[in-house]
């Protein structure tokens, strides 16, 4: 029986950790999701419906490396941050002025 208690316990304590990203792995899903969302306002518009899907996808993206690692990976600053203080509407800015250098 101590088998089976113990083969549970392993099993639940080793579930968590197959399933957390390495930070390599968050880094990537950030920057691909803020791609993603520079793409969409770049040909629907700011404001389109797919634009708000995208800035989901990257609060989405940003909340899980946040859960897992207490930080997030900043793609337009290149360097990860310890605060818990992106803005959403980040991206709202002018596009061209700012993401076009």
């Amino acid at each position: 029986m101590s088998l089976v208690v113990f083969a549970g316990f392993l099993l639940f304590t080793a579930v968590p950790r197959a399933h957390a990203e390495s930070e390599e792995q968050c880094q990537r899903r950030i920057a691909h999701a803020d791609h993603e969302l520079h793409e969409a306002i770049e040909h629907h518009g700011r404001n389109s419906p797919q634009a708000d899907h995208e800035r989901h996808e990257l609060h989405e993206a940003r909340e899980r490396c946040w859960r897992e690692h207490h930080r997030w990976w900043d793609e337009h600053e290149h360097r990860w941050r310890e605060e818990h203080d992106w803005d959403d509407r980040d991206h709202d800015r002018d596009y061209d002025r700012d993401y076009n250098r």
